[in-house]
């Protein structure tokens, strides 16, 4: 039995290099769905099913917790004028990863990532400083946009014909568009 891992899964396009790489490194991947900036519900319907795709292709399971944009909205509120990459960026990935780390821990497995760091819009620096200040030793630093992870990814989506957003999911970020 390989080692577990609590896999946050922003988007199904972004999920499909790290659930390969994890699994050539023999990790169970569970994959957690929580992305309370997504909005509109639309686009958190169509992320969460892309999402669910690529857990079946892959054979992981898959939990989606409760959409709570509203908790968001409220908590980013005052985030709202921030630069995109900047404050709310960061407050909006220490929201998720406490959310990943709390279920990791609920689920008994040991590690947790976030598929966040294969973005070539993200800084991957930010991420790890977060997941390790909120989960220390369990939050693993992996750079999955390293050795062309982001072209790979985007290459498999688009050759399965996998819904492909054009923002990073919040309201501000689709106001600069």
């Amino acid at each position: 039995m390989g080692k577990k891992i609590l896999l946050h899964i922003c988007c199904g396009v972004c999920a499909i290099h790290p659930i390969e790489k994890l699994k050539t490194e023999g990790f169970l991947i569970l994959g957690y769905f929580y992305n309370p900036n997504i909005y509109p519900p639309e686009e958190y319907r169509l992320r969460k099913k892309a999402a669910q795709e690529i857990a079946k292709l892959y054979r992981i399971e898959f939990l989606e917790p409760e959409y709570e944009t509203a908790l968001w909205k409220e908590k980013c509120a005052k985030l709202a004028k921030e630069k995109e990459g900047g404050k709310r960026c960061d407050f909006c990935f220490r929201l998720r990863l406490a959310k990943a780390n709390q279920k990791a821990k609920d689920k008994k497995i040991n590690y947790f990532t976030t598929t966040l760091t294969i973005s070539p819009h993200k800084k991957s620096q930010n991420i790890f400083q977060i997941g390790k200040s909120i989960g220390g030793q369990r939050f693993l630093s992996l750079d999955f946009k390293k050795e062309d992870g982001f072209k790979k990814t985007i290459d498999k989506a688009k050759k399965i014909g996998l819904y492909c957003q054009n923002y990073c999911g919040c309201l501000p970020s689709r106001r600069i568009l």
